[in-house]
Parts: structure tokens; sequence; C-alpha cells
């Protein structure tokens, strides 16, 4: 079996998962800034009678046997999130598969949020209604920029053109719950740029917005032609200012920013991703997807292969489980409980740290908090005013926009004082 149930039973970070990750790797080209585990497939159309691509076939079939697989832990699930890649490369009939499989494994509520990242281009009317047929009921559109000269800067094959299109299809839909992404940072990209994507991202009223600041990472096309703080990036005052320009206009037209990448009309908060930040656990299925149970964080291969043989082992390979809470668990699982609920807006239940670590702990953790505390960067939400020590009831969390603008600065210190 995939995951030990003794294991979670004992274990002192024991929960019982409601959500999933479903991981579909396929893309027809590798946008420039991409480092996830994708495999491309062209733009060629898919080969007539395989039931789209042939390769997305057997993939869904070695996903659904890892599902398959899998203990359930008596609990049906409550978000099931198909990330990737591109998932909207799949046929109506493999999301049906997917789905289906999951909901005999695990069960599925009837209330479920069901989301679906799916881009420009890709999709149309009758595949949509198909997934929204399925159970599909939040999309997540990657538009990334409003710029036809920034899209093709960052590989996109979508056009501007493609996002109208996009939107008015999934209108068409029913799709209600709809989320826009964008990315701010991009090379050659200026402030106006960005305030004009922010713009006519408004104008679209999605219910969501993701707005994510480029990060060169290693071994992207990106990697090889830029280095972080140098033209044509904008620079760090300038990335700066664009965090600020979001935060102020969205909040401006009735968006609530509720994590730090984040924006939400009232009721449209992305329930699955808070399953993350709230650090709680989670399924995860397909090539290189994580999953978090019984305390543990287990990754699959980031490779095809590698993942396709790792299924076929997986009825006889168990994963290490952790069955005590030893300093080194704890330790990691503070860390993880603070580097996540800080991107929250709501933060962190100062009550609930205590229950869970101990005061002692706590009261490390305010030491180290207090200079950026002293800045303005931390806040503390309590009828009582903190002082060498945190009070006993509120919330801790980092100030909007400044707080989560330098939350790195604030991380790297928790982490040197407690990994």
């Amino acid at each position: 079996m995939l995951l030990s149930g003794a294991a979670l039973e004992t274990s002192s970070f024991a929960g019982v998962p409601q959500s999933a990750y479903v991981h579909i790797p396929f893309c027809r080209r590798r946008c420039y800034y991409c480092d996830f585990p994708i495999s491309v497939v062209g733009d060629k159309p898919p080969v007539a009678g395989q039931g789209g691509y042939g390769t997305i076939a057997y993939y869904v079939a070695v996903l659904s046997e890892e599902i398959r697989l899998t203990q359930s832990w008596g609990s049906p699930l409550t978000t099931v999130f198909f990330g990737g890649g591109t998932p909207s490369l799949l046929t109506v009939e493999q999301l049906h598969t997917i789905l289906q499989t999951l909901d005999r494994q695990f069960g599925i509520s009837a209330n479920a949020e069901i989301s679906m990242e799916i881009d420009p281009g890709t999709f149309d009317l009758a595949q949509v209604q198909g997934y929204r047929s399925a159970g599909v009921n939040r999309v997540s559109l990657g538009v990334q920029a409003f710029q036809a000269e920034l899209l093709a800067a960052c590989g996109r094959s979508h056009s501007v053109e493609d996002v109208y299109g996009a939107v008015e299809t999934l209108r068409q839909a029913a799709f209600d719950n709809l989320s826009l992404d964008l990315i701010s940072g991009l090379p050659h990209q200026t402030l106006d740029d960005w305030n004009e994507s922010l713009q006519r991202a408004i104008a679209l009223a999605p219910t969501h917005v993701s707005c994510y600041d480029l990060t060169v990472e290693s071994g992207t096309p990106f990697s090889r032609q830029y280095k972080p703080g140098m033209s044509p990036l904008p620079s760090d005052d300038t990335t700066a200012q664009m965090y600020r320009l979001a935060s102020e206009t969205l909040r401006s037209a009735g968006y609530e920013h509720y994590e730090i990448s984040n924006y939400a009309k009232r009721g449209h908060q992305c329930r699955h991703n808070r399953v993350y930040w709230e650090n709680h656990p989670f399924y995860g299925f397909g090539m290189g997807a994580t999953s978090f149970v019984g305390g543990d964080r287990v990754a699959r291969p980031r490779k095809t292969r590698e993942y396709y043989d790792w299924v076929k082992q997986s009825d006889t390979v168990e994963f290490k489980t952790q069955t005590s809470a030893s300093s080194t668990h704890t330790s990691e699982f503070l860390l993880d409980t603070l580097m996540l609920g800080l991107r929250l807006a709501d933060g962190l239940s100062i009550a609930k740290l205590r229950s869970q670590f101990g005061r002692a702990t706590l009261d490390r953790v305010w030491r180290c908090l207090q200079p950026y505390y002293q800045k303005g960067w931390v806040e503390v939400l309590s009828e009582q005013l903190p002082t060498s020590v945190l009070p006993d009831t509120g919330r801790l969390r980092l100030s909007d926009p400044d707080g989560f603008l330098f939350s790195n600065v604030i991380l790297v210190r928790l982490f040197e004082k407690f990994e």
C-alpha cells in the first residue's frame, strides 16, 4: 500500500486527509519560467481514436492505479484540485475516469470544491461543458499577462484574444467560480503594463485573482537568459511597487487579499489551497505530486518513466511514515505551520500555537518576531497588547502589504532560529 494506516493513527500529527491534489503534467510547450514536472506533447492535434493523446491516456491509467492503491481513511474528499501542466488537455472521458476513481476509493462530498487549471486556447465549449457535468465547479485560467509581447516573451502558447474567448466560453458553460492567474516581474514588464493587466482582469469580473511574482528558477530557459535583479527584469523596487499596486487595486475593486498572492470576492476563497496554508493533511497523486499524511510529506518522482515504475512497485513498497513526535519532526512541523499560516491574512491562532507547541517555544518565536513587529511587518490582533510575551489569545499575522512583501526576510530568520 502507499501509506501505512498504523502510522497515521499513532502519529502526533494525525489527521484524516479530505483533499486531493491531482497532477496532470502535459503541456503543449514549456513556458520559459516553468520548472514544474511536465511532459511536452507539442502543438499537433491528438491522435484520432486514442481518446486524445496516447501518452495522456496511458498516464491516466497509471494515475488511476495509484489512486486505487492508496488506502482510504473513511472520510470523503471535500476538495479536489487538478493542477499541471495543462489539465485541459484531458478529454472529458479521461477527467471523468479520474474523478470516478477518486469517488470509488475515497468518496467525494456532494458539496466538494473541484478545481481545474486550464489554459486559454486549449478547450472549446463542448469540452468545458463536459468538465462541468463531470463535477468541476471551479476553474483557474492561466492568463499571466494582457500584453501580446509579454506572453510571447515568457513562451505562452495563447494570445490576448484567446483569453477573452476563453472567459466567454467558460461563462457559456455556467462556470461562475472563475479565477485568473497573473504574473508580475516579467522581463520588460513595466508598472503601466502591470496596471493594465490588473484593470483588464477586474473588467472580466472573476471571483478570484492570483498574482504571482516571477521567480527565476534554476534550469529554466529564463535562468539561462536573465540574472535576478538585472535588466530587462524589473528592479526590486519596481516589483515591490507592483505588489503594492496589486494589493491596493484589487482591494479597491472588492477583492479580499486573503493570502500573500491571492484575492477573492466574498465566499470565493480557494478552499483547496487553504488546506495547504493551514497545514492540514492531503493526498497527492501523479508525477511530481507530494502528499502530506501522518505528518510526512511523500514526493512522487518528477520524471514520467520513474513515476510509472514507482507506481508499479507500490504494491510491495511501504513508504516511511512518522510514528512518534521526535524533536526534529516537531521543529519541522512548527516551521511548516509558521511558513504556511503567515501567508494568510487571517494569520495564526495564538492559543492554537501554544496548545500545539507549548509556551516556551512560542515565546522563542515571539522573540524572533519582535524586531519585525516594531517595523510594522508583524501584527498581533488581541485585546491585550504584546509585551515580552504574546497574549494568551488573539491572532498573529503579517501586515498588508509590507509584512507580506517582506515575508521572506521574516521566514528566513525563523528558519535560522528553529531549523
